[in-house]
């Protein structure tokens, strides 16, 4: 296999980002029908690692953070193909060096919920989400 190039990029088409999705379970829990939702997710987040071969996107961490006291990974994904290479991990620790001091944050997608205590991070059982401002009494 050729060489994975793990980076920091700045821009991200759009497109890409939603090929990649698709090509992961995380495309069922993302809008990937939604072009400008999409877009605004790439514009908007101030920390994109991808992971490449040959040009080719196959593993993206997409993060939002203050690069001080905490980073928010909202999209870990990585290729089906290329699943079980050590790819995600390397995903997390490239994100975790670009803010050393911050706190990695992640909501886990269900089926992943085993991955993450076996590369060493740690269950955090006080998460809350509200995902409509009319939920709030």
């Amino acid at each position: 296999m050729n060489e994975i190039i793990y980076k920091v990029e700045t821009e991200l088409a759009p497109s890409e980002f939603i090929d990649v999705l698709n090509r992961t379970t995380l495309g069922e829990r993302r809008p990937v029908d939604d072009f400008d939702r999409i877009k605004q997710m790439c514009e908007n987040a101030n920390l994109i690692i991808t992971a490449r071969i040959d040009g080719k996107l196959i593993g993206i961490a997409r993060s939002v953070t203050d690069f001080a006291y905490c980073i928010y990974l909202s999209d870990l994904a990585v290729d089906r193909e290329y699943q079980k290479r050590g790819i995600g991990k390397k995903l997390i620790e490239e994100t975790k060096k670009s803010a050393p001091m911050a706190t990695l944050i992640l909501l886990s997608a269900p089926a992943a919920v085993d991955y993450y205590p076996k590369i060493g991070m740690t269950k955090h059982n006080h998460c809350f989400i509200l995902t409509d401002v009319k939920s709030l009494k």
